[in-house]
């Protein structure tokens, strides 16, 4: 969840639908007493969705930009922030393994004069505020020319890595040296700085383009044998994408947790009776190759943030629906459950009456609520967090935040 883009995927996914057929949750993963309840907030730097406003800003004044969502968030009350420092296999900190993000300074490679993972980390512990790192594992780039990257970028000097799809460049999930590579891109950053957790959003296999195929046929018919076709065989990749990221995260840094927020819709039940009562075009278990209910009951993962971006009623995928389906799964399971709310909807005239309304988000939780699964709530994005067009976050705050919260263990 760039953010913009997963986040337009969504809204085509759900507006186009088909009608085509470790301890309770409710208590810390370490046991004992439950954690405080997430608030948490997404600062998304992919196409400068959020941070920086724009490239080619000044050192300080994207050190401003930053401390001033920090200084938002506890605001608002909020506990946690979930940092985008790699947006498309590039790094918002100075890695050996891949080039510096390009939003920051217009020019991918070009140092920026200062570490903005180390700055974000530092500076929201100094607000008591924890950060997580938000990683995308397969994106390269949102085009589909390799000679637009620098010409040291891993993609370029690999480029049988690399699947063109959709008129973008993504890594190949089905190759265990990207996989590898991918991981010790990432981990590099855990490894440096005190990070609260490693997060990624929606995206591993990417979304479906119709008239399209992902084509990964040369790597099917390499590691695909033990697999009883190719979509078991993507989920495989994926789940041990997960598996290992976990393991490694904990061997690097113990303290931290690690925790996916997926599209909102495992499975509709027409297609599986597991499966949530939705009509979503879109089904992250057949689409995307991310067995997300999985990574929850086998209590693969610290945490899930499903991103339920639909009003109370919403007919394809309605939120007073998805809930307690969440719920459900991660009753009994050692899985935080937090959900994710679509803030940037209130107040956008193309949405439907009800995220006009002031107080559908908080409703929202009033309704979540209802279910101790739940442990918190986050939401998307920091620009709106800050906007606040129509006042949602602060009914939100009025209604349920009474008091700063600790951020979650």
């Amino acid at each position: 969840m760039g953010r913009v883009s997963r986040r337009a995927f969504a809204v085509a996914a759900l507006s186009a639908f088909t009608l085509m057929p470790r301890a309770s949750a409710a208590t810390g993963s370490r046991g004992g007493a439950p954690d405080p309840a997430m608030r948490g907030v997404w600062i998304a730097s992919m196409a400068n969705r959020d941070w920086p406003s724009k490239p080619g800003l000044t050192a300080s004044q994207q050190r401003d930009e930053l401390l001033t969502h920090l200084d938002t968030a506890v605001g608002n009350r909020l506990n946690t922030v979930f940092f985008q420092v790699r947006p498309t296999a590039d790094a918002l900190w100075p890695s050996p393994y891949e080039p510096w993000s390009q939003y920051l300074t217009g020019t991918q490679g070009k140092d920026p004069g200062w570490d903005p993972l180390g700055t974000a980390v530092q500076e929201a512990h100094a607000r008591g505020l924890r950060l997580h790192a938000w990683f995308n594992p397969y994106r390269v780039a949102a085009h589909a020319d390799p000679a637009r990257l620098v010409a040291s970028h891993p993609a370029r000097e690999n480029p049988d890595w690399v699947v063109t799809y959709g008129g973008k460049l993504f890594y190949n999930p089905g190759l265990p040296e990207v996989r590898a590579f991918v991981e010790d891109a990432m981990l590099d950053a855990v490894a440096k700085y005190p990070v609260d957790g490693v997060h990624f959003d929606d995206y591993f296999y990417p979304y479906p383009v119709a008239g399209q195929s992902f084509d990964d046929d040369a790597a099917y018919e390499e590691h695909g044998g033990g697999c009883p076709d190719r979509a078991a065989w993507r989920r495989d990749n994926i789940d041990r994408l997960v598996r290992e990221t976990a393991d490694r995260v904990k061997e690097v840094r113990p303290g931290a947790s690690f925790g996916i927020s997926p599209f909102g819709v495992w499975r509709n039940a027409a297609t599986d009776p597991l499966g949530s009562d939705t009509r979503a075009g879109v089904e992250t278990y057949d689409d995307l190759h991310a067995d997300t209910r999985k990574w929850v009951r086998e209590g693969w993962i610290d945490y899930i943030v499903p991103q339920l971006y639909w009003n109370i009623g919403f007919a394809a995928a309605d939120y007073a629906k998805l809930v307690p389906w969440w719920a459900e799964v991660a009753s009994g399971s050692p899985t935080q459950l937090y959900v994710g709310e679509a803030l940037y909807k209130a107040g956008d005239p193309a949405q439907p009456a009800a995220w006009q309304e002031t107080a559908e988000l908080s409703r929202h939780l009033t309704l979540a609520a209802e279910y101790p699964q739940v442990r918190g709530h986050a939401y998307f994005a920091a620009r709106d967090v800050a906007a606040d067009r129509i006042g949602a976050m602060a009914r939100v705050v009025a209604d349920h935040y009474g008091q700063p919260a600790p951020p979650p263990r």
